[in-house]
C-alpha cells in the first residue's frame, strides 16, 4: 500500500484505523484470558459490561411518579406534573434534574470505579441507562455539555468522568457534544467530606463560558452531564454560566442521585 506520507490527514486516518484494529484485538485477548465479569463485584458473566444478578438487584432505579424538576422520587402518585416542596421552596437554577438510580450499592461502585479506578471502560453501559433516563430531555436537545474538570484536576487524573459519560451519550444519542466551552477556572477543593454550604462556596464562581464559543450555548436547550447529584452545587454552579452565556433550558442529567428514600408532596 503507498502511504501519502504529504497528506497529513490521510496519514492521521491510517493511525486512527491501525488504533482501533489494534484496541479490537487486545480486548479480544484479554477476553479470552479474562472472561468477562461483573462491572462492579467481577463475578463470571456471560458478556461483558453488565451486572451479576446480584449486583443488579442492589440498584433502586429512579421511576416515576418523580418530582418533574429535582427528579426525587414520590412515596405515591400525586398525578401527572406534580412539583416538590423543595422544588418549590429552593427552585434549581437548572431546568429539570433526571438521574438514573440512588447513589448505593453496585450504583456507588460503579460511579467510583469509573471516577477513580480508571475503568473508562464502564462509560458506555452506564452511558445506555441515562439515555433512558434522559430520554426526553434528550430528544428535545441541541447538545450535550459535560461538567468540565479544572486542567491541574484533569492533568492528575488524566481524564474527565462526566465527558466520557457525555462523549458515549453523545454516540448513543446522535447529539453533538460541546466541550472546551464551559469551563472550569477556579481550582476547587474535592467536595467530599464539605458540608451543603460549603459545597456551594466551593464551587461559587468556578465555571464561565468561553466568551470566543458563546455561540454554543447561546439559545440552545442543553443537557447537561454528571456522574452523581449529592447537593447539587457543581452542576448548579455550572447551570449558571450557561444562562448567563445565553441557554434557554438546561436539563441535568446524571447517572447517580444521593437519596435518602422517596418523598412526599
Amino acid at each position: 500500500m503507498k502511504i501519502e506520507w504529504r497528506n497529513p490527514a490521510r496519514w492521521a486516518g491510517l493511525c486512527q484505523g491501525g488504533w482501533h484494529h489494534a484496541r479490537k484485538f487486545a480486548h479480544g485477548v484479554r477476553d479470552i484470558v479474562y472472561p468477562p465479569g461483573c462491572a462492579t463485584c467481577g463475578l463470571p458473566i456471560a458478556e461483558g459490561g453488565a451486572l451479576c444478578s446480584s449486583c443488579w438487584r442492589s440498584v433502586r432505579f429512579i421511576e416515576r411518579p418523580f418530582c418533574e424538576v429535582l427528579g426525587l422520587p414520590f412515596n405515591y402518585d400525586p398525578g401527572a406534573g406534580m412539583i416538590s416542596a423543595q422544588a418549590i421552596a429552593d427552585p434549581p437554577p437548572f431546568d429539570r434534574l433526571r438521574a438514573v438510580a440512588a447513589h448505593d450499592g453496585a450504583v456507588r461502585d460503579l460511579v467510583h470505579r469509573l471516577k477513580y479506578g480508571d475503568r473508562t471502560d464502564l462509560a458506555p453501559m452506564m452511558a445506555h441507562w441515562m439515555l433512558r433516563a434522559g430520554r426526553d430531555a434528550l430528544a428535545e436537545a441541541d447538545a450535550i455539555v459535560p461538567v468540565p474538570l479544572h486542567r491541574w484536576r484533569l492533568f492528575s487524573r488524566q481524564y474527565n468522568q462526566s465527558a466520557e459519560l457525555g462523549r458515549a451519550l453523545a454516540r448513543l444519542s446522535g447529539k453533538p457534544m460541546v466541550s472546551g466551552a464551559l469551563m472550569r477556572v477556579k481550582r476547587t477543593q474535592k467536595q467530599v467530606g464539605l458540608t451543603a454550604k460549603g459545597r456551594a462556596d466551593n464551587v461559587r464562581g468556578a465555571f464561565k463560558v468561553l466568551e470566543r464559543r458563546r455561540s454554543e450555548v447561546l439559545g440552545r436547550r442543553l443537557v447537561l452531564i454528571d456522574d452523581v447529584y449529592t447537593t447539587g452545587a457543581t452542576v448548579k454552579a455550572a447551570t449558571r454560566a450557561l444562562k448567563r452565556a445565553g441557554a434557554t433550558d438546561v436539563t441535568v442529567l446524571t447517572f447517580a442521585m444521593a437519596i435518602a428514600g422517596t418523598i412526599s408532596t
